[in-house]
């Protein structure tokens, strides 16, 4: 579809309107909004829906990424992270190696184990739930968040069990949230050219609603700026938004832009910080009922994360420590932060610092 503008003006005073009186945006809408250089005008209102949610508060978390393995049956075209076995780089740790790390980086105040890696088919489905045991038996106090829904759906196949026990099993081992990766863009068209052969659009969707079901709060993910449409990218909106009214089961939607395959890559292989501010305040818009939008800075950097608050971002993620998926597709921002970099960064841009838990309960108000 292409959405025809005779009076920008005026159809942008419309959706004004809308966003003043509650009233949900269309498909049409989002268009239009990716299509308008209005940008400063798109801001302000994604900003006035934002502080009506959460007024200046930006939260954070103390957290850590871990990565049991990067060997992976899938070949997604925008993935640098993969390895197949035996590969040079390749690697798949032991429940104790896993745990030699995470005790070479955690601190008393670490609230959150960020959990994801490749799908390996060459260990059983136990490997995963006993790295999930272990870690949950050495520190009982915090929580893992774990397992994309892609992950999910490729635990299902190779042990036999439906998501729902997948999930359960998980869950008994200690698993508390899945992080929302593996979505990319949910339309077949894009999963087809991308060659993302782990779960499909419905597939994914499925996993998310049976955990919102068994009582589990996840997390939603859009990987944009390489092929998809504009279109695609606010259909893809539209699914987690209907999926979000059916289950309420959502805490948080990321946009993640894509990164190029090296750090030196140019200007022009990158996605536009302008479209990556646009992303977030159009995100913000069409996700009335989410109840935050995080900026990444892992994806735009630490000084565009900083003006994200002002367009609808009202998470600035977490600590993290070491980050390795989007750096071995060449970002160029720091792997972690300290928490008092995080507490400035938001300060820096006139909000107030929250340190939260994984499910956004507050711990600190700084």
């Amino acid at each position: 579809m292409s959405t025809v503008v005779t009076d920008p003006d005026k159809r942008m005073a419309e959706i004004a309107d809308k966003v003043e009186n509650g009233e949900r945006l269309s498909l049409e809408d989002g268009v239009f909004l990716y299509q308008s250089d209005d940008l400063p005008t798109i801001g302000q209102l994604a900003n006035k829906v934002n502080q009506r949610l959460n007024g200046k508060k930006v939260y954070f978390v103390e957290n850590m990424s871990l990565y049991f393995t990067n060997v992976c049956e899938e070949h997604c075209a925008f993935c640098h992270f993969r390895r197949d076995e035996g590969e040079e780089g390749s690697y798949t740790l032991t429940p104790s190696q896993m745990l030699e790390y995470v005790a070479e980086h955690y601190h008393p105040e670490l609230r959150e184990f960020h959990i994801s890696q490749g799908h390996n088919p060459h260990v059983p489905f136990e490997y995963y739930v006993d790295c999930i045991r272990q870690l949950k038996n050495a520190y009982p106090n915090v929580t893992i968040k774990a397992h994309t829904a892609a992950e999910i759906e490729f635990f299902s196949r190779i042990s036999g069990l439906s998501y729902r026990d997948v999930l359960k099993t998980l869950m008994d081992a200690g698993l508390s949230t899945l992080p929302g990766g593996g979505a990319e863009i949910l339309t077949e068209r894009y999963r087809n050219k991308m060659k993302v052969e782990k779960a499909s659009s419905e597939e994914w969707l499925e996993v998310h609603r049976t955990a919102h079901n068994l009582g589990m709060k996840t997390h939603a993910t859009m990987l944009y700026g390489s092929i998809e449409t504009l279109e695609e990218r606010i259909q893809h909106m539209m699914l987690l938004r209907e999926l979000q009214d059916e289950t309420g089961g959502f805490l948080v939607f990321i946009p993640n832009s894509v990164q190029p395959a090296s750090k030196n890559a140019s200007l022009k292989r990158r996605v536009p910080a302008f479209d990556e501010l646009k992303t977030i305040a159009i995100s913000r818009l069409m996700l009335d009922n989410f109840p935050h939008i995080k900026a990444y800075f892992i994806n735009i950097g630490t000084k565009l994360t900083q003006l994200s608050f002002a367009f609808g971002a009202s998470d600035a993620h977490g600590t993290i420590v070491k980050e390795r998926i989007s750096h071995a597709a060449g970002a160029t921002s720091p792997e972690g932060l300290t928490k008092e970099e995080l507490v400035w960064l938001i300060k820096g841009a006139g909000r107030i610092p929250v340190e939260r838990d994984t499910f956004y309960n507050e711990i600190k108000v700084y």
